[in-house]
């Protein structure tokens, strides 16, 4: 089997305008004082990927038009929606007042391992992703209705915030796609 790569016109994204007005899906992302601008870019890529509804940048995390975000979105800034919160806490409360689902995305006591988390495909799931070296906050855990946790099987059972959240939001899109 031969293998050619395709060039971006075979490609046949959408452009921006055009990207803008797609039926999203039910997944929100929040970021909980992540530290790395790099990391906050290379989120926006994923998510503009993965047809995220929006981002709520909160707390100490960088927000656009920051350098080392650009850096790493490549122009997802443009095509994800997005919104600051200068506090985690008020921003996942107003997510849950409006009937989302909220989803720490932790190592924590009973949590849910990923291959047996199901997304609620009729309500809108959030997934709360925390700082690389503290995680998600307590307070936020504390009014989560679930915990996820990626199992992993190596030594350091840590992994990337933005590799995270790729893993679980790719998880939930497949998930949530093959109910069409």
């Amino acid at each position: 089997m031969n293998y050619r790569k395709l060039t971006s016109n075979e490609l046949d994204r959408s452009s921006i305008s055009e990207y803008k007005n797609i039926q999203r899906n039910n997944i929100i992302v929040v970021l909980d004082n992540i530290r790395s601008a790099q990391n906050v870019g290379s989120l926006f890529r994923t998510c503009d990927s993965f047809n995220v509804e929006k981002i709520f940048l909160c707390g100490i995390t960088s927000i656009p038009p920051n350098k080392e975000i650009l850096k790493t979105a490549l122009g997802s800034t443009e095509s994800v929606v997005w919104e600051y919160f200068e506090n985690t806490l008020n921003c996942i409360k107003m997510l849950k007042e409006a009937d989302c689902i909220i989803n720490s995305v932790e190592q924590a006591q009973n949590s849910i391992s990923l291959l047996n988390y199901k997304p609620d495909y009729l309500k809108k799931n959030v997934y709360i992703f925390g700082n690389e070296v503290e995680g998600v906050s307590q307070e936020v855990l504390d009014i989560s209705n679930n915990c996820i946790e990626i199992p992993q099987f190596g030594t350091k059972h840590s992994l990337n915030v933005s590799v995270a959240a790729g893993i679980i939001i790719w998880d939930a899109t497949s998930k949530l796609i093959t109910i069409d």
